[in-house]
């Protein structure tokens, strides 16, 4: 292309063809300066003009030279509230924190315990921004049906209530330096379109509204960056780059730059510029390339280990995070593969719409100090994943998750059990395949998510069939969990919930030899998953992976309160009217006890045990599930979880395959299961002790050297007294300095 630039003198005209982009050495003659000869006059002119056109070079090839600022609208906002028809309020009297939700506006506008339904919230706030080629305006969540006006003018909308949004505002911004006012407005639950997800969810009261995210205005100038994704290669030591950028114009060309580095060292580890031709690249436009990086630290829960990666056109510059490693299936085992290593996954699970309506949940997912230390009270219980359950926390939880080190299974808002057609009748697989589209960008270059989950217990042909439209999307191939319905393929995980306890819900007692024996003395394989809810036509097993991500059904409140799903659990398994401290007593046994169980018989790739974080309500309307704190706001765990529970997780843990409540006296053989997580082998004593009124009867002890990420089965041999009572039976081994047990209570008769 070739652009005519025009330049006068009081003299005379001279005009100068340049070609875009041309070599500074291509010096663009004058077209008649004969008659200057060689004067002082015409040295300085020619000289004047040259340093112009190179100027007016320079400006043609880097058209934008906007580096990218992005004006944060986090904070305080006004806040007003209208029925569902209304126009936009008139008064705005109340003032409340973005992110939140609205049940944090002062002065209040709702009651604690309203239905929010019918009604829509109206957010204001003002802002200047600067003369960028591009504005545009970040929500990063907000429910429900999220509408943006801009001086008062409509910008745009966006259905879905769990993806980002991103509006041009650029056509109704007022000059450079002028104040703008926003207007974002959400409705509610009831109110949203019937062709959307909503998060249904069937033990949850309050579908609260707000916009639950931050809220930034991007200004930059062209070519705009609006992807980037990466796709690590461990064994080449690479990262892929993809990157979708907005062109200014059809033929405009891409001078693109990155820069690898160690996130906390900022060392830099490859570098790179290409660029683009002119031909038929179209807006919007895409660009790809591998970077080779000199150094390669892998990232793991063990050592999550980050790089940063910034790339910049000649308008526009973008930085995202990632992690070199692979998370892959493994057919001829039960582990999965992290690194090309088999891994077992032990974690918990988080609802966060559920906390969102806990009592006492307040700011506290917004609070940076407050996310990281439950993150690492995670930690401390020996669990390496979790599930973000039915519900995606804010943003920065996956970073947190990414920097401390945590598998992440990233579940989708979805949860209908066997009433697909009655919850969301319209809704079609490409409706529900737009809004899976919308979701993956905003979290792919995370390495802590290893797993899509496109729903929860949920009989849903549709979500099979949108997986598969959205799969090839992530370009690391990760794998995809589909709740009950048919797995999308035969190396994705099924996800089973073994809720053995759950036999005695509605009906049932326990044998005289008590509801652990029932349960536990035959080796079960996991099921409450698809191949019972969707079975396959010919009666066999899908071959997919087995991951529990819940188990129990033996929940209470933080007061030791039973829940309505445990009612009866309780009366007819353990007694009725037992104190709370009983209770919890009884619960966290019996949690440690199924977590060996399921541990040891390494039946799935992974127990995770529900749920680490949830709401909590003891009063009525009484809740269903809760979590394991006494102290919300300073993550106080409830002692009797924490010392039972946490070694039933160690990465070398152990069981006792003893389940009766008697023994008889003489000599007996205990089976003992010894498993290890660990990628190296284990070696250590084993100890087994029976003790009456803590006072030791008999004990033995032997040496087992395990092999990486292997287990063994062998027999202790102990004397049981003659005389009656109560005993406890404990095995013992000491795993990083901390003692790890497996115990048993039971009575000589």
């Amino acid at each position: 292309m070739k652009r005519i630039w025009w330049a006068t003198t009081t003299d005379d005209a001279y005009r100068f063809q340049v070609p875009f982009g041309a070599d500074r050495n291509s010096i663009y003659k004058p077209w008649s300066p004969n008659k200057y000869g060689n004067s002082q006059e015409y040295i300085r002119m020619k000289y004047c003009f040259y340093i112009i056109c190179l100027l007016i070079i320079f400006s043609s090839c880097n058209e934008d030279l906007t580096v990218r600022s992005q004006i944060v609208l986090n904070g305080e906002w006004q806040i007003a509230k209208t029925d569902i028809n209304a126009s936009v309020p008139a008064n705005f009297i109340s003032t409340v924190p973005v992110p939140g939700l609205v049940d944090m506006a002062s002065p209040a506008i709702d009651e604690q315990d309203t239905s929010y339904s019918n009604s829509v919230y109206w957010y204001k706030k003002t802002f200047t921004t600067n003369n960028a080629k591009i504005q545009k305006l970040k929500i990063s969540m907000a429910k429900y049906h999220t509408k943006v006006f801009v001086n008062g003018q409509s910008v745009g909308e966006n259905v879905y209530n769990f993806t980002p949004s991103l509006f041009n505002i650029k056509p109704f911004l007022k000059p450079n330096g002028e104040e703008n006012e926003l207007l974002i407005a959400v409705g509610c639950y009831n109110n949203a379109p019937d062709t959307v997800m909503t998060g249904n969810d069937f033990e949850k009261m309050k579908y609260i509204p707000g916009i639950y995210d931050d809220v930034k205005v991007i200004a930059s100038g062209y070519p705009f960056i609006s992807h980037v994704q990466t796709v690590p290669n461990i064994i080449n030591g690479t990262v892929g780059v993809h990157v979708d950028l907005e062109k200014s114009e059809f033929k405009q060309v891409v001078n693109l730059k990155y820069v690898v580095r160690e996130l906390l060292s900022k060392k830099v580890v490859s570098t790179g510029t290409l660029r683009s031709g002119k031909g038929n690249e179209g807006i919007p436009a895409k660009m790809a390339f591998e970077a080779q990086l000199s150094d390669v630290n892998l990232w793991s829960p063990e050592s999550p280990f980050l790089y940063e990666l910034e790339v910049k056109t000649q308008g526009d510059v973008l930085t995202t995070r990632f992690g070199m490693r692979s998370f892959t299936p493994n057919p001829e085992e039960g582990a999965y593969l992290l690194n090309g290593k088999p891994y077992y996954m032990r974690g918990t699970n988080v609802c966060i719409f559920r906390f969102f309506e806990d009592p006492d949940r307040g700011d506290l997912p917004w609070q940076d100090e407050w996310v990281i230390k439950l993150h690492n009270r995670f930690k401390e219980m020996n669990w390496n994943s979790i599930r973000y359950c039915i519900g995606f926390p804010p943003a920065r939880w996956y970073e947190i998750a990414d920097s401390l080190g945590f598998l992440i299974q990233n579940e989708y808002p979805i949860w209908t059990l066997h009433d697909w057609d009655k919850i969301y009748p319209k809704v079609t697989a490409e409706q529900l395949a737009n809004e899976y589209r919308n979701w993956l960008p905003a979290h792919w270059n995370h390495p802590c998510i290893v797993i899509w989950d496109a729903q929860n217990e949920s009989v849903a042909p549709i979500t099979t069939e949108a997986v598969k439209m959205v799969r090839d999307m992530d370009l690391s191939n990760r794998m995809w969990e589909n709740g009950w319905s048919v797995p999308a393929n035969e190396t994705d995980p099924i996800e089973s919930h073994p809720y053995l306890f759950s036999n005695y819900w509605h009906e049932g007692y326990p044998s005289d030899k008590g509801a652990t024996s029932d349960l536990l003395n035959e080796i079960h394989i996991p099921g409450n998953d698809a191949n019972r809810n969707s079975p396959k036509a010919d009666g066999g097993r899908y071959p997919n992976p087995l991951l529990i991500n819940e188990y129990a059904w033996l929940w209470l409140n933080r007061d030791g309160s039973k829940t309505t799903l445990t009612d009866r659990i309780y009366d007819v398994c353990f007694g009725k009217n037992l104190s709370s401290e009983v209770r919890i007593d009884i619960y966290t046994k019996h949690l440690k006890m199924l977590t060996e169980y399921w541990r040891a018989h390494r039946k799935t790739a992974g127990v995770l045990h529900f749920c680490g974080l949830g709401y909590s309500r003891p009063n009525e309307p009484r809740g269903q599930t809760s979590d394991h704190f006494i102290d919300i706001k300073n993550l106080t765990y409830e002692p009797k979880f924490f010392k039972q529970v946490k070694p039933a997780f160690s990465p070398v843990g152990l069981m006792i395959n003893y389940w009766e409540k008697t023994i008889p006296s003489g000599k007996y053989l205990f089976e003992i299961y010894l498993i290890n997580d660990f990628n190296e082998t284990w070696e250590g004593e084993v100890k087994l002790t029976l003790l009456k009124e803590e006072n030791v009867t008999s004990t033995i002890k032997t040496n087992k050297k395990i092999a990486a990420v292997g287990r063994e089965i062998f027999e202790l041999e102990l004397e049981i007294p003659t005389e009656n009572g109560h005993y406890q039976l404990e095995a013992e081994i000491m795993v990083n300095g901390e003692k790890v047990t497996s115990v048993r209570e039971f009575n000589i008769e």
